[in-house]
């Protein structure tokens, strides 16, 4: 029961971050393109990232850690619904240079900070 409380926090947190970089977003960037999306994800990898390095490196072995941050703050974070809703509306629009780049970009970026940082580590 902790573990699921423990996940239910680190989701809120990530949920909220990825809002909070939403706003932000829109704060200097109205185009098309769903770029806060982008960064959320991109961040969300960059804290797995991050907290992968420490747990390995530290000798982590608190599950309960390794679930608030991976699962829940990186989960609520990261959004793989919406940035499949945002490349389907961009192609209902006809947009399709948008979409592509948006699931080009998207894979490319995080799957590259992850391998970088495996290729790194292991």
């Amino acid at each position: 029961m902790i573990a699921a409380l423990v996940v239910f926090v680190g989701g809120g947190i990530g949920a909220v971050l990825r809002y909070l970089i939403s706003k932000a977003t829109l704060l200097v960037y109205s185009g098309q393109f769903p770029l806060a999306t982008i960064i959320a994800n991109v961040f969300s990898c960059l804290i797995m990232v991050l907290f992968l390095y420490i747990f390995s490196h530290m000798k982590i072995n608190n599950p309960n850690l390794k679930l608030f941050f991976l699962l829940g703050i990186c989960g609520g974070l990261s959004t793989f619904s919406t940035f499949s809703l945002e490349t389907v509306n961009l192609l209902k629009n006809g947009d399709y240079y948008w979409a592509l780049a948006n699931v080009v970009l998207s894979i490319v970026i995080c799957f590259g900070i992850l391998m970088v940082f495996i290729k790194k580590t292991i």
